[in-house]
């Protein structure tokens, strides 16, 4: 289609006259200008210079900078123009990986930095107007006074990564340096399970802290531990070593309940009676060695298997009783379940087979006959639970494997972050 000349300087002067009442902004045109009218009313529009300022460029930390954490917020910000290449290195030369944001104004490593280590950032931006750059920054991180890891294990220094364990199963924290700061290092601990369950850690001392539910966990659960202490400051200069992950899974519900009134031991399966045991407990009473008192109760409460072994030597000098006295032992004994630290077992004994089921003979420990020790010992994993009933004498203890015994409003208090 051909416009005339006087319709082409009609249409442009209508937009002229619309520049001029908007101050230049152009907000609409002519319904009806052609598509080259508008052209040329914007060819005649003031166009800003292009900017010759290059691009503002934050890099953290600052060249120089020394004592920097390893994991604190290493970035480079582009607040006007855009990053085109950043390479990060060590004092090996050997580069880090890092990852840029979409828009090309924030880049960050993707992997944590070492300890006592000097690092160079170099970056290359352009300004809003194009204007190329170069600007670098070297840094060297933190030296810590004294570093520690994190094992996981369960009561008896099980391993559980990988494990079926029992549905009473206790995890076991151990750093292997004292923790002055005990919020700061539970704070980097976590448990993930799946069905989820609540649970919570309770520190035994300053070494080592228990994680357990609120109640037994289901069949089937699977469970995560991890322990990001890695570059975490832990206290008194105590910095996270490295990183810890354990995962298990629980096994069917394996619970028995040794009753000092029947002198039982029963045994249930995903809540199916399967077995039921006679037993000889501790006797009782106590006798005081070297000025030591010891107790031959078996002390009531919840227990859960710590580990197992066939044969096990029991050696009563181990706990301050000496061989030759007049209760002393010392005896190869096969099919023990081990179920404290002190050393009360489910086991073999022949020898009190008489007693079984109806006199309490042992040192505190559960006598049983050669053939339900047998089957006992291959029937429990780590983490079972043994409750132990009627017995009289002090309870169980929390340092004697008795994580269960503690009421669940008790075992919050143990928490750092109570």
């Amino acid at each position: 289609m051909t416009v005339s000349r006087r319709a082409r300087g009609a249409c442009l002067g209508v937009v002229l006259a619309v520049l001029a009442v908007l101050g230049g902004v152009v907000v609409t045109t002519a319904p009806h200008c052609p598509e080259h009218c508008r052209t040329e009313a914007a060819a005649l529009t003031p166009q800003p210079a292009p900017s010759k300022d290059p691009a503002a460029v934050t890099l953290t930390p600052a060249d120089g900078a020394t004592g920097v954490d390893p994991l604190g917020g290493i970035t480079v910000v582009a607040n006007t123009g855009m990053l085109t290449h950043v390479t990060m290195v060590n004092d090996a030369d050997k580069p880090i990986p890092g990852v840029v944001t979409p828009d090309f104004k924030t880049w960050k490593p993707t992997v944590p930095l070492g300890y006592g280590r000097s690092y160079t950032l170099t970056v290359e931006a352009r300004g809003p107007g194009g204007v190329p750059s170069t600007m670098s920054s070297t840094f060297q991180t933190l030296v810590p006074s004294d570093q520690t890891q994190v094992s996981f294990t369960a009561a008896g220094w099980q391993p559980i990564d990988g494990a079926r364990l029992g549905i009473g199963t206790v995890i076991v924290a151990h750093f292997g340096e004292p923790i002055s700061d005990r919020a700061a290092a539970e704070q980097h601990l976590s448990v993930t399970t799946n069905p989820p369950v609540r649970g919570s850690w309770y520190w035994m001392d300053d070494q080592t802290a228990h994680w357990r539910p609120e109640k037994y966990y289901a069949p089937g659960t699977s469970v995560t531990v991890r322990a990001n202490i890695y570059g975490v400051p832990l206290g008194d200069g105590l910095y996270g070593e490295q990183d810890s992950t354990a995962t298990f899974t629980i096994g069917d519900a394996h619970v028995s309940v040794a009753d000092d009134t029947t002198k039982q031991v029963s045994v249930f399966d995903n809540g199916k009676l399967v077995r039921t045991m006679p037993t000889s407990m501790g006797r009782g009473g106590t006798e005081t060695i070297g000025g030591q008192t010891l107790s031959f109760w078996t002390p009531p409460g919840v227990y859960t298997v710590m580990d197992k072994a066939n044969p096990v030597i029991m050696d009563s000098s181990t706990y301050g009783l000496p061989i030759n006295s007049r209760l002393g032992y010392r005896e190869t004994i096969p099919y023990a379940t081990r179920i404290s630290p002190d050393g009360i077992y489910l086991h073999q004994l022949n020898a009190t087979v008489w007693a079984q089921g109806n006199t309490d003979t042992s040192h505190g420990c559960l006598n049983l006959s050669g053939e339900n020790a047998a089957w006992f010992y291959d029937f429990s994993v780590p983490g079972d639970v043994v409750e132990v009933k009627n017995t009289g004498g002090p309870p169980l203890q929390l340092t004697q494997n008795g994580d269960w015994t503690v009421p669940w409003s008790e075992w919050l208090k143990g928490s750092a972050l109570h």
